[in-house]
């Protein structure tokens, strides 16, 4: 058995995880705050969240325990109470390997609980202290970009030596037949005179663009049609279809978007928004070093959009093959192996006292 931690934060977490989980051959069982997520098709162990009740004096409550951590917060109930479950479930499950995407302290607790732990990497400056402590403890990173995307990321070779480069991880599905790199830029039949489509992707985990942005955007922009999906507006009802027959694609640098629109190889405009640890910005820079999309930080203004939208229809959607979209069957086949691996060290529960040295 597997364990698969995910973080709470924004949606890109458990759609990654799920698509890895529905190729693995082992059993997988998630790990996360709160009711299982719709898109997790297995068992699901609820955990109380670490910020419940809100932490309102995070210096007073030593949140970071001296910087060696991120997120511990003294004498906080929900804590306490979830890692004692994490704990717990080990006890009882006895997993042969636990993946966590992503938390320093749940990767600390894990192996503490003597069962290797592989972290899955985010892009953007990790050498922090709580982040080394995390990824030399891991017996693998995860990455899901390819090993060029960074080149100039700081991380020690020890990390290097260890990391499986699976490439974007998507949640979405190709149909029987697909090719990725044939995909029509608009729907059959369409008008090739008429207007040329935008849709925009936008996640979970950061502020919207403020409605005054969107529209600028549109009137710049009069030979071009806009859908609007994401954040705190109505998702797609087939992801997959809009993606397929958008001349364009706006998205966030989240490594969930950014895969989904590498798998089906759209040409694509992917903006930084901020985040921790400049991981948005991360991605950005590694897209526009290896030239393949039209790219930005924040959201651009109304007279940068008419250049950046024909930038990404010169630029296509073909190179988007050198960064990937389907490393879920990679990350699954590297978490298979890890885990027969390992699976000839798991004892059973033992019958009576589990008693042993402290």
């Amino acid at each position: 058995m597997i364990g698969y931690y995910v973080h709470h934060q924004g949606s890109g977490h458990v759609r990654r995880a799920a698509a890895v989980a529905r190729r693995m051959q082992h059993d997988v069982v998630g790990l996360g705050s709160g009711p299982r997520p719709p898109e997790w098709d297995g068992a699901w162990v609820a955990l109380p969240r670490d910020d419940d009740p809100p932490v309102t004096n995070p210096e007073g409550a030593d949140v970071t325990a001296g910087g060696v951590l991120h997120w511990a917060p003294r004498h906080h109930p929900g804590l306490r109470a979830r890692h004692r479950m994490i704990a717990d479930w080990i006890e009882e499950e006895r997993p042969a390997l636990v993946v966590v995407d992503v938390s320093v302290e749940v990767t600390l607790l894990v192996r503490l609980c003597g069962v290797p732990v592989v972290v899955g990497a985010m892009p953007g400056d990790r050498t922090d202290r709580p982040h080394r402590l995390a990824y030399d403890v891991a017996e693998a990173l995860l990455a899901p970009w390819p090993a060029q995307a960074h080149p100039d990321n700081g991380w020690p070779q020890a990390w290097t030596d260890k990391t499986w480069h699976v490439g974007g991880i998507s949640a979405l599905d190709l149909g029987a037949g697909d090719d990725p790199g044939g995909m029509p830029s608009r729907a059959a039949g369409a008008d090739a005179s008429g207007p040329r489509d935008v849709l925009v992707l936008w996640g979970t985990g950061g502020d919207d663009p403020d409605q005054g942005g969107y529209a600028e955007a549109q009137r710049a922009t009069p030979g071009w049609r806009w859908t609007f999906r994401g954040g705190r507006l109505p998702a797609a009802d087939d992801l997959g279809a809009e993606l397929r027959t958008a001349d364009v694609v706006v998205c966030h640098a989240g490594q969930g978007s950014v895969a989904d629109v590498a798998l089906l190889r759209r040409p694509a405009v992917v903006l930084a928004q901020p985040r921790p640890h400049a991981e948005q910005e991360a991605t950005v820079r590694a897209i526009a070093r290896m030239g393949i999309a039209a790219t930005g930080v924040g959201w651009p203004s109304a007279q940068e959009w008419s250049g950046l939208l024909a930038e990404a229809l010169a630029t296509g959607g073909a190179g988007w093959q050198r960064w990937g979209g389907d490393g879920a069957l990679a990350a699954a086949a590297h978490l298979d192996e890890l885990a027969d691996r390992f699976s000839a060290e798991v004892t059973p529960p033992p019958q009576g006292s589990t008693e042993g040295p402290a």
